[in-house]
Order: structure tokens, then C-alpha cells, then sequence
């Protein structure tokens, strides 16, 4: 699909729209359906669309392995973060009401940031399985 031509810009149109709808559906979660995980499924499938018309290779120079690697970790590890920064701040694992005077606040900012954790490692994971599947077929070939 890398020499066709209309794919090519129907892709380039649309990967920041489909980008940018998993932001609205990352930050309507709090409000209505959606949320960290379907934010981050969204976000992994702009880039595996991206792989798929413009090539494994240049997806891996937008989003290189590494990178991957390291938002399953950090995604991970924020989440488990605001866990422990309750737990610090006199609360109990995951009491979102310890981290602001006002609980309604830190009840935001608690869930606020645990959905971005669950968008970071979900996208990592999503991207490190699409690579490793579409790595299958590549030794053979070789």
C-alpha cells in the first residue's frame, strides 16, 4: 500500500482526527463512557493504521520499540503512583480524597491520572503486540 497514492493521504487526514478523538474519549471518560483503556486502544490503532499504509518501518521510526517498552512501564508505574501517594498522604491505596484539600478535587485529579496510566500501558501494549506479530513473517523472509 506504500505507493498508493489516494490511501496515503486519506491516512495523513485522518491518523490526527482518529488521535485526537482518543484525547476527547481520555478526557470525557470522567464524565460518560470511555476512559483510559478505550482512549488507549484508540491512540494504538492510529499508529497500527499508520503501520499498515505507510509500513512497519517508518511506524517504528515514529514510534520506536523503546518507546514502547517504556510506556508499559510508565503507565504502570503512575497508576500505581497515585496508589501509593494515598497511601503516603494518610489514605488508603488508590483514595483519590487524600490528594487535594478538597476531596471533590482530589477525587479529579486521582482519577485523572490513573486514567492516563491506563492510556500509556494500554497503547504500549497494544503497540508491542501489534510489532511483535508483525515481526513474525520478517525473519522468515529475510
Amino acid at each position: 500500500m506504500r505507493n498508493d497514492l489516494i490511501l496515503r493521504v486519506i491516512a495523513k487526514l485522518l491518523i490526527p482526527f482518529i488521535a485526537l478523538f482518543a484525547l476527547y474519549v481520555q478526557f470525557h471518560g470522567d464524565f460518560g463512557p470511555g476512559g483510559g483503556f478505550q482512549a488507549g486502544v484508540i491512540l494504538a490503532a492510529s499508529v497500527i493504521f499508520y503501520a499498515l499504509i505507510f509500513g512497519l518501518d517508518d511506524a517504528r521510526k515514529v514510534v520506536p520499540e523503546p518507546v514502547v517498552e517504556s510506556m508499559m512501564a510508565i503507565g504502570v508505574l503512575l497508576y500505581a503512583g497515585v496508589g501509593v501517594a494515598g497511601l503516603l498522604l494518610g489514605g488508603h491505596y488508590l483514595d483519590y480524597f487524600v490528594l487535594d484539600p478538597d476531596p471533590v478535587h482530589g477525587q479529579e485529579r486521582g482519577i485523572f491520572w490513573v486514567e492516563a496510566g491506563v492510556l500509556i500501558t494500554v497503547s504500549g501494549v497494544m503497540l508491542k503486540i501489534f510489532y511483535m506479530f508483525a515481526d513474525r513473517g520478517r525473519a522468515d523472509d529475510a
